[in-house]
């Protein structure tokens, strides 16, 4: 098939993750070495920087910049939670293609915008519009389907793990009061995340002892018997759960105000719900940890597998649409594991994964409930091996940032506006 001549954009959505970055290197590094049929741009903050004029010229970015995408957090592009939701603003977004000659689209994000993404290569392809859509797969959730995994995971997986066996230690060690920690991790509907935690523990003794995950429906009577019965064998009990467990009934134990432009609540402040349960019950006293963003931040302790693979999937985008393929996201293929782990890259149809959550298999989740059976183990572990070694300046990772990033009067529009939602 011949080269489509054209320009080629790269956004990213939904929240950040400590390697999302490596997947913009790995898109920006493959077009420029590929004879590029145009330019590559990013557009800033997400899909609005395409409605709004604001893209920016990636290849004329220095390259040692582009190189330290490759171990800096956050999302270098900016990032939004912006929803094309009506025909017209579809539209709207074709018109942005076509002033820019946009012909390749590669869109970086989890479950919300692979549905985008798909909606967006149907449209121009109903209107007659030649452009080739690449959906390249990021989450700390684990949830998109049709992968093995999602770039994003392993290195939140590997902090949250290492964060709890640190801070098992260091209540393991206290003769105090408060002799339970309750620590809340990220996951509306799926707990990959939360179960990465038992990658911490060595010993039977140790951190965590207690997991809850979404997939399995939160009984509070239970719950409190379990704590108490930890409690009462090792004279502490670590507990971790998913911001987003639910009771049988299907409401979520906590939850925020309000909901994000795709109609999710918000949730967040489950650890002190647990907390006051446990302390309202048993009269001990207990802590509550919340990670917050720290889980998708951290590139200062991120997985070399993970960044590497970041990296892969982004390049294996590009070569995908130079050769004439359109609404796809690309996947992690598991090709061994153990010690003899390999992963390669493969495709499925954006149209699959569009609003599909992978959820934790049941049968890796002990009969219990409360913690996880070893196929789990056997799965996650790989993925958080390796380190990433940023440079560092004054005794502080020294972090890249793209040159001209910074849009007149951009970056404090879109604060108002997002708080004007808010209200």
């Amino acid at each position: 098939m011949l080269k489509l001549r054209g320009n080629a954009v790269v956004a990213q959505s939904g929240g950040p993750t400590a390697v999302i970055n490596s997947s913009v290197c790995g898109v920006v590094q493959e077009w420029l070495k590929s004879d590029p049929p145009g330019t590559i741009y990013g557009s800033l903050f997400g899909i609005r920087g395409v409605l709004e004029d604001n893209l920016l010229d990636l290849s004329r970015q220095p390259q040692h910049i582009i190189e330290g995408l490759r171990y800096t957090p956050g999302a270098a592009l900016g990032s939004s939670r912006y929803k094309l939701s009506k025909e017209e603003d579809f539209a709207r977004l074709l018109e942005a293609f076509k002033k820019y000659d946009v012909r390749y689209f590669f869109y970086i994000g989890g479950n919300d915008s692979m549905d985008t993404a798909d909606k967006v290569e149907r449209f121009a392809a109903r209107v007659g519009y030649e452009l080739r859509v690449i959906g390249v797969p990021k989450t700390i959730d684990n949830d998109l389907p049709h992968t093995d995994h999602s770039p994003g995971y392993g290195s939140a997986a590997k902090f949250l793990a290492a964060t709890v066996r640190e801070t098992g230690l260091d209540l393991q060690g206290l003769i105090t009061s408060n002799r339970i920690v309750v620590l809340e991790a990220m996951g509306r509907n799926a707990g990959w995340l939360t179960a990465a935690a038992t990658l911490a523990k060595r010993e039977e003794h140790e951190a965590p002892h207690l997991v809850y995950l979404p997939e399995v429906p939160f009984d509070r009577e239970k719950f409190i018997q379990d704590v108490t019965e930890v409690y009462r064998e090792y004279r502490y009990a670590y507990v971790v759960a998913s911001e987003g467990i639910r009771y049988a009934s299907g409401d979520y134990v906590f939850t925020g105000k309000g909901v994000d432009p795709f109609g999710h609540v918000q949730l967040g402040g489950l650890a002190e719900t647990l907390k006051e349960m446990i302390e309202e019950d048993t009269g001990i006293n207990v802590r509550s940890i919340v990670l917050g963003t720290l889980q998708r931040a951290a590139a200062h302790f991120a997985s070399r597998t993970d960044a590497d693979e970041a990296y892969m999937v982004g390049t294996r985008a590009v070569r995908e649409a130079l050769q004439g393929h359109s609404g796809i996201m690309i996947t992690l293929v598991r090709e061994g594991d153990g010690d003899g782990y390999r992963c390669g890259t493969g495709t499925v149809e954006l149209s699959r994964v569009a609003n599909v959550e992978h959820k934790v298999p049941l049968d890796w989740i002990a009969p219990s409930g409360n913690y996880v059976r070893e196929q789990f183990l056997d799965y996650a572990r790989p993925l958080i091996m390796g380190e990433v070694a940023p440079r560092f300046k004054d005794g502080l990772p020294d972090y890249v940032s793209l040159q001209d990033f910074d849009v007149p009067g951009l970056r404090r529009r879109l604060v108002s506006d997002a708080a004007s939602a808010v209200k």
